[in-house]
């Protein structure tokens, strides 16, 4: 109450109605070790309600985690460790950035999903290393967001019995009474998805004590504790209110509450001794428990030191120092599509990287992202590699973060890039919370032809772009691809996509042009006719060739100075040093053409107010490929055309 009214912004309802189940939660069953945030076999605690963050701040507090009563005081305040909603790579013991609603229930099923697989491939008779739940306080606003219905179908699918939901579920929504429009059976929706599902009184502590140990004693599914709350419960007058949700109770209300707590109303922040001391042991108890673990890791390393040093491996994300001698080389000889490209790039990688596991919304076959020769994943079968989520673009999305914020693997998804819509939630967490999933988004462009403009991807790629910490790799040839997994794998601090071709592109000949390595710095030379550039082409994905072409074309007739420029990436390039930037794009040369078939917005700060840019500023149509490319000018003699109006 206190954090919230000092701030005089934020959520008091909530945390007021969950603090019951909170406390026996983290008194009782929660494992953790505040000495140790990122203790690997630590249970997962996710607010899937972040905007109930004051409760998780508390009980971070409460628990010993280095997260004073100062920074409770300065809650929602500039530079302070307790934002408005948590924020997993800012605060220690937040385990995922939560608030847009239904994310964290995702996020957990791939967490859950993380520790069920791992169990499968590290345990070892007499050696449990991999043994914690996963446990999510979720709200009547996240059970009504898509994403939930995705992940939680998912979940129930697979069996993963570790996943343990609490749903605070007191019937209020900002705008009041769920019933104006909520009337879901949740109980009949879970057991439809195979859910176990217990329902008790949310204020009752022995009966969620009974509760949590039902859900942990169930074998083969996943748990719902649909716990009836009251929000805001100890507030005299606010309590059931949707007033309490988003809005401080008010100066007088807090003294009200707390009289009627049996707390001392004129002291701000205050905690008994009692509570402290309840923490306090169950703090040493996680000492204990992490303690424990330790040893038993250290008898693991001596019976299984191939496994150890593969689960090491993977909670690093560590990759092989000489990977990119193991890259596959592609030749002239065919034309070959991105995205079968990096097909063969993935089986490769898979040979060197144990743990790189990944799977489509439903799409494998035409993203060409299944590990061969790998099993996969299945209910109650978490030992394979390659993973099915079904037609939920969304919850897989969701389901790869909470993966990667587990840590244990490197996880890929894909779906083609027009479906990059239905994922954008999930994708601009992974970038705030600066983890390095990643994305394989296949049937890039109009290319893609008769399917017409449901699925031709146009603004995608601006979209993606405009999301801050995203890296966007675009390969222009099969080299360049496999190139652009190894930059996507070295890159640790956020998440990238990749973004390939349905239909085939010409392999460049490389003893004409610069090495595909160039990938690694977002744009490189391609080629030049010689000296000081008085044009520059700039392509990226399949119309890198039409620049290429273009770029010898002119060359040949005009005599004039031409280099083509790769530029794969937006974002890599600009993480480059100023020259190098200045070597690939000299200001002194302002005569510039890009060439994408994308919408042209955002490419006028490399081709300047006297370039042009070559793209598709509208929606796409059904027709073979061929035919949309003369349409729509993607081609050799249009390129040379517009490049001539400016020369």
């Amino acid at each position: 109450m206190d954090g919230v009214q000092r701030a005089n912004s934020g959520h008091p309802g909530m945390p007021m109605g969950t603090a019951d189940f909170a406390a026996v939660l983290f008194l009782k069953f929660l494992k953790y070790d505040p000495a140790d945030p990122l203790w690997p076999d630590r249970d997962r605690y996710v607010q899937s309600a972040g905007h109930g963050s004051m409760l998780l701040y508390s009980l971070l507090h409460l628990a010993g985690y280095d997260l004073s009563l100062d920074e409770l005081k300065q809650f929602r305040q500039w530079g302070s460790r307790t934002p408005g909603h948590p924020e997993s790579h800012l605060t220690p013991g937040v385990e995922t950035t939560t608030g847009p609603l239904g994310q964290g229930c995702g996020n957990a099923v791939g967490m859950a999903l993380a520790e069920a697989m791992l169990a499968a491939r590290f345990n070892r008779p007499g050696h449990t290393i991999v043994d914690h739940y996963t446990y999510v306080l979720a709200g009547d606003g996240d059970l009504m967001e898509g994403v939930s219905h995705e992940a939680f179908s998912h979940a129930g699918h697979l069996g993963l019995n570790k996943l343990i939901v609490f749903y605070d579920s007191n019937r209020i929504t900002i705008e009041g009474s769920t019933d104006l429009a909520y009337s879901d059976d949740v109980r009949k929706r879970f057991e439809g998805y195979r859910w176990n599902v217990l329902e008790i009184d949310g204020h009752d502590h022995a009966a969620v004590e009974q509760a949590l140990y039902a859900a942990r004693a169930e074998r083969e599914r996943p748990t719902l504790i649909i716990g009836h709350t009251t929000i805001a419960k100890g507030s005299p007058h606010l309590a059931g209110s949707a007033e309490s949700h988003g809005s401080p109770l008010g100066a007088e209300e807090v003294k009200a509450s707390k009289r009627n707590l049996g707390l001392p109303e004129d002291i701000e922040f205050y905690v008994s001794d009692e509570a402290r001391a309840a923490f306090a042991a169950r703090r040493q108890e996680g000492e204990a428990a992490r303690a424990k673990w330790i040893a038993a890791m250290d008898a693991y390393r001596e019976a299984y030191p191939e496994l150890a040093a593969a689960w090491r491996a993977g909670l690093d994300g560590a990759i092989p120092e000489d990977l990119e001698s193991k890259l596959p080389v592609f030749g002239i000889d065919k034309p070959m599509a991105t995205r079968a490209a990096s097909g063969q790039t993935i089986q490769v990688l898979a040979k060197h990287i144990p743990h790189l596991v990944g799977g489509s919304a439903d799409l494998a076959p035409s993203t060409s992202t299944l590990i061969k020769g790998a099993d996969s994943v299945a209910p109650r079968r978490f030992d394979g590699r390659n993973l099915h989520f079904g037609v939920r673009e969304h919850g897989m999305a969701a389901l790869i973060n909470g993966m990667c914020l587990h840590k244990g693997f490197t996880v890929y998804g894909a779906t083609f890039l027009v479906f990059s819509d239905y994922c954008r939630p999930s994708l601009r967490l992974a970038a705030l919370m600066e983890i390095p999933t990643l994305m394989v988004f296949t049937h890039d462009s109009i290319f893609l032809g008769e399917d017409g403009p449901t699925h031709q991807a146009v603004e995608h790629l601006s979209a993606l772009r405009a999301i801050p910490n995203m890296t966007v790799i675009r390969p222009g040839d099969p080299n360049e691809t496999s190139h652009a997994w190894l930059a996507a794998l070295r890159n640790r601090h956020g998440p990238t996509s990749l973004i390939l071709t349905r239909q085939n592109v010409p392999v460049l000949d490389r003893t004409i042009c610069a090495s595909a390595s160039g990938v690694a710095r977002g744009a490189y030379v391609l080629w030049e006719s010689g000296g000081d550039p008085d044009l520059i082409l700039i392509g990226t994905g399949s119309e890198l060739v039409l620049a290429f072409e273009a770029g010898r074309a002119i060359a040949k007739e005009n005599g004039v100075k031409v280099r083509v420029v790769s530029m794969p990436s937006w974002e890599l390039f600009e993480r480059q040093t100023p020259e190098y930037r200045e070597s690939v794009l000299p200001s002194a040369c302002a005569r510039r053409v890009s060439v994408e078939a994308g919408i042209t917005q955002g490419w006028s700060r490399y081709v300047g107010v006297a370039g042009r840019s070559i793209g598709i500023d509208r929606y796409g149509a059904s027709a073979p490929a061929k035919v949309l490319a003369e349409k729509f000018g993607f081609t050799v003699a249009h390129v040379v055309e517009i490049a001539r109006t400016i020369l």
